[in-house]
């Protein structure tokens, strides 16, 4: 049974991703809203992806732009050179949901929804 484990450990050491990479979880924003704004970068260069980030109106930009700089210092920290990586994927999911009441009148209450995220974006490398 220890070989089984020791073989297991040693294929999950062997198909691990080694593209960089970041994530952020719990992020109190809807997954719907962050979706909006990974669909913009998603392919592009990080230059780019950045200037379009810096340049968005949206509170979700802010949070995504944060998570593009620390996946390209996660890049460069293995030996990457920035002017050949870009955003290769990028998706969000659904973290835990706060409920909460919303009181209305006669006495009856409404259920509110806080949602929150996990986001991943990881980079790609044009030169093989």
């Amino acid at each position: 049974m220890a070989t089984r484990i020791r073989e297991k450990a040693q294929a999950r050491i062997e198909n691990k991703d080694t593209r960089p990479s970041a994530k952020v979880k719990y992020v109190r924003m809807s997954p719907s809203k962050v979706r909006i704004v990974l669909d913009t970068v998603r392919g592009k260069d990080v230059d780019t992806a950045v200037a379009l980030l810096e340049n968005s109106t949206t509170s979700a930009a802010q949070v995504c732009l944060k998570l593009l700089n620390s996946a390209i210092a996660n890049a460069e920290f293995k030996g990457l050179n920035r002017a050949d990586l870009f955003v290769e994927e990028c998706y969000v999911g659904p973290g835990p949901t706060l409920k909460r009441l919303d009181i209305r009148a006669r006495g009856r209450a409404n259920r509110l929804l806080k949602r929150s995220s996990h986001i991943t974006m990881i980079l790609g490398n044009k030169v093989k």
